[in-house]
């Protein structure tokens, strides 16, 4: 992406996320230095999608704790997310069928600009900043291996008429253009084949070794990874009353939200319904 990215190492221990019909998932430990690629294994509906978003800080924690670069969650989700992206998580991430790969592209580099920027950049002339918006548009669809000459409308291509694959890779682009530090990604290799799984875990590697740390849902991780496994929880049971949540240190309103109910209803089933409908209750997006 012009050159490699500071990533951030990441550490768990103990962590888990409860709610009042059970844990979306518990014990969580392990650590991983910047530059890694980490992937979250385990069966759908085990809470790897909320695990990756309490990693990303986009759902908070109820148990154990953890650190992404020098920020510790789940009191500092505010400083995680402004270091992070993520990517084709169902419910958060959704292309628009009906509009265009240079449409979503555009759009993106517009909000990166408007809320991701220094005001001094908001302040460059139109030019120069027409100009940073095509080097990142382009270097972005360089680490995600998207050629846009290959589609079948080039740029112009409807996102409903994009492969999976392709369409895995523009979600992977579209979060690069902000080069995040840390990126999450779900559903790696969902409906791909095995040729199509290796060549999207190679681009997934190369991102890494570029300096972005990456944290990938997947049903079953591929060597030389950190692999974090998930599984079924047991039930909550009766436990202790829990005293208030002290106050953190970040201004944003959803750092001090409760994990919501829809995230626990939706352990039982896919893990993209769960954080489509925890996301839509929570507000965290």
């Amino acid at each position: 992406m012009g050159g490699t990215v500071a990533g951030v190492g990441v550490t768990a221990l103990g962590l888990g996320l409860e709610g009042p019909r059970g844990w979306a998932f518990r014990g969580v430990s392990f650590e991983a230095e910047p530059g890694s690629l980490i992937t979250i294994e385990g069966p759908s509906g085990t809470g790897r999608t909320c695990l990756l978003l309490a990693l990303t800080g986009r759902m908070k924690s109820t148990e154990g704790t953890a650190t992404v670069g020098g920020s510790a969650l789940p009191k500092r989700m505010a400083a995680v997310r402004h270091v992070s992206a993520v990517a084709h998580v169902p419910g958060v991430t959704d292309l628009e069928p009906a509009l265009t790969v240079a449409e979503h592209l555009h759009e993106r580099a517009l909000l990166q600009r408007r809320f991701g920027d220094s005001l001094r950049g908001l302040l460059r002339p139109r030019a120069e900043r027409k100009s940073e918006e095509r080097l990142r548009i382009d270097a972005a669809l360089k680490a995600a291996g998207l050629d846009l000459a290959s589609l079948p409308k080039g740029s112009r291509t409807a996102v409903r008429d994009l492969e999976r694959p392709e369409a895995l890779r523009l979600s992977l682009a579209l979060a690069l253009i902000g080069r995040p530090q840390l990126l999450g990604i779900d559903d790696t290799d969902l409906k791909l084949s095995d040729a199509e799984r290796a060549e999207i875990w190679a681009l997934l590697k190369s991102v890494a070794e570029n300096g972005t740390t990456v944290v990938a849902v997947c049903s079953e991780a591929p060597a030389g990874t950190v692999v974090v496994s998930t599984g079924p929880t047991e039930p909550a049971g009766p436990s202790e009353p829990t005293a208030p949540t002290a106050p953190t240190e970040s201004t944003d309103a959803t750092d001090e939200a409760p994990a919501s109910r829809d995230v626990q209803e939706s352990v039982q089933e896919s893990d993209g319904k769960e954080a489509a409908d925890a996301l839509a209750e929570a507000g965290r997006a």
